[in-house]
C-alpha cells in the first residue's frame, strides 16, 4: 500500500500544503517577527484580526498555544475556567493550564452522547458559576466555549445559547474564551458570519491547520490590549519565531483558496454517513462518528485496505473529512468500512 493510495480519515490536521500553497510560502516577504519586522506576520495577524471583529491578533505555533494564552489573558492564578467535560483545552492539552499558569479547571457535563453531546446550553454553565465575592471559593474567572466540538462529533455550537451566554458575561464580570480550531467549518455550515462568533468572546483562538490546510500554526484574537500582552506570554512559551512568514503565508493562501471549500468536506461527511448508516442530521460539519462498533478491530482491519481512521474509544470510532478526501476516496473508504461495519 503506497502512502498515496491511503485514505486517511484520521482527522483533518494530516493534510499536505497544496502546489499553490508551497509557492506561496517560498515566496513570502519575511523579516524577523520577534522584532516586530514580517511583514506577512503581520498581514495575517491584522486580517485575522478583522474577520472576527477584534482589534488585534498573534501568530502562534499551536492551537494548544493560542487556547491556553487565551485563557491566561483573562484568567488569574488560583481563579478557575468552567467548560464542558470534553472540550478540547481540558481534554487534549496536557493539563497545561495548572500546570503552566496555576489555573484551575472545572468541567460540566453538556448534552448527551450521539445527541449533541458537548452542546452548549448557556443556562447549565452560568448555574455553576462560582462567584468572585466569596473567598471559601474557587472563583469562576472565564468560560471556554469550543466551536466546533470535537469529541461532540463536529457539532455547531447554537447561535442562541452562545449569545445568551456572552450577555450574561457582560454583566456577570466573567470573560468568555472560543476555542475556535474549527470555527471555520461552523461558521461554513451554519452560514454565521465569522465576525459574529468573534464579537461573542473575550479571546478567540482560530487553528489554520486544520480544516484550512495550512502546515502550522492557530492565530489568537483579542483586544490590542490583551495581545499586547500575549506577545509576552508567546516569548515565555517559547513561541517566538523569526522569519515565520513563510508559515503566516500558507495561512493566507488558506484563506483565500481553502475557506470557501470546506463546504466540499461537510458533503462528503454526508455522503459518507449515508453510506454507513449514520443518520445524517447528527453529522453538522466534516465529522462522522461510528458509535456502539469494535473499534481496534475496525480500525486495523481498515488500516489493512488502505483507511485509516481515528478510535475515540474502545467502541467509537471518529471520521473527519478534509483537503485531501476527494470525492473518490470517499466512496472507497465507504466501500470498505461498510463490509466491516456490515451495512
Amino acid at each position: 500500500m503506497t502512502p498515496s493510495s491511503l485514505v486517511d480519515l484520521r482527522s483533518d490536521t494530516v493534510t499536505k500544503p497544496t502546489a499553490g500553497m508551497r509557492r506561496a510560502m517560498a515566496e513570502a516577504e519575511v523579516g524577523d517577527d520577534v522584532y516586530g519586522e514580517d511583514p506577512t506576520i503581520t498581514a495575517l495577524e491584522e486580517r485575522v484580526a478583522g474577520m472576527f471583529g477584534h482589534e488585534a491578533a498573534l501568530f502562534v505555533p499551536s492551537g494548544t498555544m493560542g487556547n491556553q494564552i487565551g485563557m491566561r489573558l483573562v484568567c488569574e492564578p488560583g481563579q478557575e475556567v468552567l467548560c464542558d467535560a470534553d472540550a478540547h483545552v481540558v481534554t487534549y492539552e496536557m493539563g497545561a493550564a495548572a500546570a503552566i499558569f496555576g489555573i484551575s479547571t472545572r468541567t460540566v457535563v453538556s448534552g448527551a452522547p450521539g445527541r449533541g453531546q458537548g452542546r452548549l446550553d448557556a443556562a447549565q454553565l452560568i448555574a455553576q458559576v462560582r462567584p468572585k465575592t466569596d473567598w471559601h471559593l474557587t472563583a469562576t474567572a472565564a468560560i471556554a466555549v469550543e466551536n466546533s466540538h470535537n469529541r461532540g462529533g463536529g457539532l455547531v455550537q447554537p447561535l442562541g445559547e452562545l449569545r445568551t451566554l456572552w450577555d450574561w458575561s457582560r454583566g456577570a464580570g466573567v470573560a468568555v474564551h472560543l476555542d475556535g480550531a474549527r470555527i471555520w467549518n461552523a461558521a461554513v455550515a451554519s452560514g454565521t458570519e465569522l465576525s459574529t462568533y468573534g464579537r461573542l468572546a473575550d479571546t478567540a483562538s482560530v487553528c489554520l491547520s486544520k480544516g484550512l490546510g495550512a502546515p502550522v500554526g492557530s492565530v489568537l484574537v483579542a483586544s490590542a490590549e490583551r495581545i499586547a500582552t500575549a506577545r509576552l506570554w508567546r516569548k515565555r512559551l517559547g513561541g517566538g519565531m523569526r522569519q515565520a512568514g513563510v508559515l503566516a503565508a500558507a495561512g493566507l493562501y488558506a484563506l483565500d483558496h481553502h475557506l470557501p471549500r470546506l463546504g466540499e468536506d461537510h458533503e462528503h461527511a454526508q455522503l459518507l454517513a449515508k453510506r454507513l448508516g449514520v443518520d445524517p442530521s447528527s453529522v453538522e460539519t466534516n465529522m462522522v462518528v461510528l458509535d456502539d462498533v469494535a473499534a481496534p478491530v475496525i480500525a486495523e482491519a481498515a488500516k489493512a485496505q488502505g483507511v485509516l481512521v481515528s478510535q475515540v474509544s474502545a467502541r467509537r470510532i471518529r471520521l473527519v473529512l478534509h483537503l485531501d478526501v476527494d470525492r473518490t476516496a470517499v466512496d472507497r473508504a465507504a466501500d470498505v468500512l461498510s463490509v466491516l461495519l456490515d451495512r
